[in-house]
C-alpha cells in the first residue's frame, strides 16, 4: 500500500466515525433512503472536474448534508469537513482511468478517488452501505455493533497469541541464562512478536472506524500490546551479527514487510534481519548481548543498559561479573550495581523455574 494513501485513509476512517458530525449526516441520508457522492476536498483540483451545480460555501451541519443529498449530484466539501463548498455538483473524471464499480455513483466515486487521491464517499441506498474510496483503495464502513462484535473476537485472538509470546519469551530468558540459545529459538519469539503486532494493527483500524465508541476496545488492547514494540526492538539489537550494518529500525520495517507466509519460513526470516552466522545454520548456538534481559529490570533505564552492555559485551559476561566490577563501569553506582546484579540473577532464575 501506498504510505500516503493509508495516511488519507486514517484521517478519512477518523472523520467518518461514529459521533463525528459526518458520520451523522451519512447515517441521515441512509435512514431516509436516500443515496449521495461526497468529495471530501475543494482544491483546484477538485473544482477543475466540477461541472454545474452552485456554489454554497456554507457551515456543515448533518441536516444539510441530508437535504442536499435529495439532489442527484455530487456534494464538495471542505478537507476538514468545516463547510460544504459545493452542491448538486456533476463529476467528469476522466473516462479513461479505470474501474471495478458497476453503478454509475460508484463508478464515478472510484475515478475520481483514483485520479486526484482524493477521499471520495458513495452511499448506497440500494444496498444500504457507505464506502470510502481513496487512491485505489476501497473501504466499506460498517455499523458499530459489527465493528464492536469484529474487534471483540480479535482482541480474543489477540490474547491467545499474547499469552503464547509471553511463554516462548520466558523460555528464550531461561536459555539465555544457561547459554542455550540458538537462531532458531529468536526467530520462534520474533514471528510471535510480529503476529501479535499484526493482529494489533487490525484491531487498531477498526477503532479508527469505531471512534469515540471503542473506548474499552482500545483500553484492553493498551493493556495487551504494553512492552511488546520495545522487546522486540531490543531483541533484535541483541542478537544481530557482529560487523552487520543493519539498524535496529531498518531491520523492524524488512520484519513488518515480510508477508505470513515468508515471516513463518524461519531461515528468510533469519536471513532478513542479519541473525544467521557465517554456517547459516538455524541450530547454531547465539549469544545475546543483553538489552532484553537488562531491561526488564525497573531500577535500570536504557542508558545504564547501554552502558553495562558496551562494557562487558555479552549477557553471558554481564550475570558472571561481580557487584565490583559492575559498579566500574561508568555511571553505574554502588546500589545500581546491586540491582543490576541481583535483579539480572533472579529474571534468569524465575525464568528457568518457569519452564520446569
Amino acid at each position: 500500500m501506498d504510505l500516503r494513501s493509508d495516511a488519507a485513509l486514517t484521517r478519512t476512517l477518523s472523520l467518518i466515525a461514529p459521533g463525528s458530525p459526518l458520520r451523522e449526516g451519512l447515517d441521515r441520508v441512509l435512514q431516509s433512503g436516500r443515496g449521495g457522492l461526497i468529495v471530501i476536498g475543494d482544491g483546484p483540483e477538485v473544482l477543475n472536474i466540477c461541472s454545474g451545480g452552485f456554489l454554497l460555501d456554507a457551515a456543515f451541519t448533518p441536516q444539510r448534508l441530508s437535504e442536499l443529498a435529495k439532489m442527484d449530484g455530487a456534494i464538495i466539501l471542505a478537507s476538514d469537513v468545516s463547510r460544504i463548498a459545493r452542491a448538486n455538483v456533476h463529476l467528469v473524471p476522466n473516462p479513461n482511468v479505470p474501474t471495478s464499480e458497476t453503478g454509475t455513483r460508484h463508478r464515478t466515486a472510484e475515478r475520481v478517488a483514483r485520479m486526484l487521491n482524493t477521499p471520495v464517499v458513495a452511499v448506497s441506498e440500494s444496498r444500504k452501505q457507505i464506502q470510502v474510496y481513496i487512491g485505489d483503495q476501497v473501504t466499506q464502513i460498517h455499523s458499530t455493533s459489527r465493528l464492536l462484535e469484529r474487534s471483540n473476537q480479535a482482541l480474543q485472538t489477540l490474547e491467545r497469541y499474547r499469552a503464547r509470546l509471553q511463554q516462548v519469551s520466558r523460555k528464550l530468558s531461561a536459555l539465555e541464562a544457561e547459554d542455550l540459545v540458538t537462531v532458531r529459538h529468536v526467530v520462534e519469539v520474533l514471528q510471535r512478536m510480529e503476529m501479535v503486532l499484526r493482529i494489533s494493527t487490525e484491531i487498531e483500524f477498526n477503532l479508527l472506524e469505531l471512534g469515540t465508541d471503542g473506548r474499552l476496545v482500545r483500553l484492553q488492547l493498551e493493556e495487551l500490546m504494553v512492552g511488546v514494540e520495545d522487546e522486540r526492538r531490543l531483541l533484535i539489537i541483541d542478537y544481530l551479527q557482529p560487523g552487520s550494518d543493519l539498524r535496529s529500525e531498518d531491520a523492524m520495517e524488512a520484519l513488518a514487510e515480510l508477508d505470513d507466509e515468508a515471516l513463518f519460513d524461519d531461515e528468510r526470516l533469519a536471513r532478513t534481519l542479519h541473525l544467521l552466522g557465517p554456517s547459516g545454520n538455524l541450530d547454531e548456538s547465539c549469544e545475546p548481548k543483553g538489552f532484553r534481559l537488562l531491561s526488564k529490570l525497573p531500577q535500570v533505564n536504557e542508558i545504564h543498559v547501554m552502558r553495562v552492555v558496551a562494557h562487558f559485551g555479552t549477557l553471558r559476561k554481564i550475570l558472571g561479573a561481580t557487584t565490583a566490577e559492575l559498579e566500574a563501569v561508568e555511571g553505574i553506582g554502588a546500589a545500581r550495581a546491586r540491582a543490576l546484579k541481583d535483579g539480572a540473577a533472579r529474571l534468569a532464575g524465575d525464568s528457568i523455574i518457569d519452564q520446569y
